[in-house]
């Protein structure tokens, strides 16, 4: 019998309301990263606020609207400069249509290019990687008109099949993509809600032998829709007892805010919030 109600709680994330909505990390200057990726990357200030009681601010910038698109929420925290980005974050990746033009771009307004534009080793997509002002790392990728720009959040994990199988059935996402490169000693999953050309997802690097990474103190989280977080939690809740991993705030209203949320670590550490889709456009429309 609880077998039963357990496959049927396991079955809510494939017939639920997803999207990724946007990835939140600390920045030491808040207008400097602003400046950075409006005018290098072209991206847009969507909203910003700030919490002088708590002693923060946010800004979450993109390349479309919060209700449609993928976008960044930094995170500024009164007095604290620099942060530790640790071993384990990879990078952003932003789509567009000629790398080698946006690379120059970026340099012609001072950005740093860690990786000259050029085709992938091994193949014909041609990318190039900027460095941020607080050293987070942007891959940029060649791809034609795109809903999504903003299309890549890439972490790295200890167990690749184990990350797999828990975004699977904790977050209801697939696999749209695995290329090994035995060559070159790691292999990738990008895992997601729609193909990859037409969405952003998680890409999944694990580089062999090596099963731990730093965390750092800059990267936080993605955050993820949801029609029902407590039905979400009870799923989360399943697949961390099988595979690993811990919630780390039950479901419920955040107070003051009361948008409803859930929040869990994967087996590697990294962290998750599902946030509920109605009152996430509620807290998007509600006046300042």
């Amino acid at each position: 019998m609880a077998e039963a109600a357990n496959l049927e709680i396991l079955e809510w994330p494939k017939k639920d309301n997803r999207r990724l909505l946007h990835v939140v990390y600390r920045v030491g200057d808040l207008d400097r990263t602003i400046k950075f990726y409006t005018e290098c990357f072209g991206m847009k200030l969507l909203r910003k606020r700030d919490i002088p009681e708590e002693k923060y601010s946010n800004a979450f910038l993109g390349f479309g609207p919060e209700e449609t698109n993928f976008v960044v929420e930094l995170t500024y925290n009164y007095g604290v400069t620099s942060y530790d980005i640790g071993t384990g974050f990879g990078h952003f990746a932003i789509a567009t249509p000629d790398v080698y033009k946006l690379a120059e771009d970026i340099r012609a307004k001072g950005g740093t290019i860690t990786r000259e534009p050029g085709p992938v080793k091994g193949g014909s997509t041609v990318i190039a990687f900027v460095k941020d002002p607080d050293g987070y790392i942007f891959e940029l990728i060649q791809r034609e008109n795109t809903p999504e720009p903003l299309c890549q959040v890439m972490l790295r994990v200890g167990d690749l099949e184990r990350s797999i199988k828990f975004y699977e059935k904790a977050l209801g996402m697939r696999v749209v993509k695995k290329v090994d490169r035995p060559e070159y000693k790691y292999s990738i999953a990008m895992l997601g809600y729609a193909e990859e050309e037409k969405t952003t997802v998680l890409e999944l690097t694990y580089n062999y032998g090596v099963t731990e990474y730093t965390k750092g103190n800059a990267y936080a989280q993605v955050a993820i829709s949801t029609d029902d977080v407590y039905k979400s939690a009870e799923v989360v809740d399943l697949v961390t007892k099988e595979l690993g991993g811990k919630i780390t705030r039950p479901p419920g209203p955040i107070p003051g805010i009361n948008t409803k949320i859930t929040s869990f670590l994967d087996p590697d550490g990294w962290k998750t919030v599902l946030v509920d889709n109605e009152d996430f456009l509620r807290e998007l429309h509600k006046p300042e």
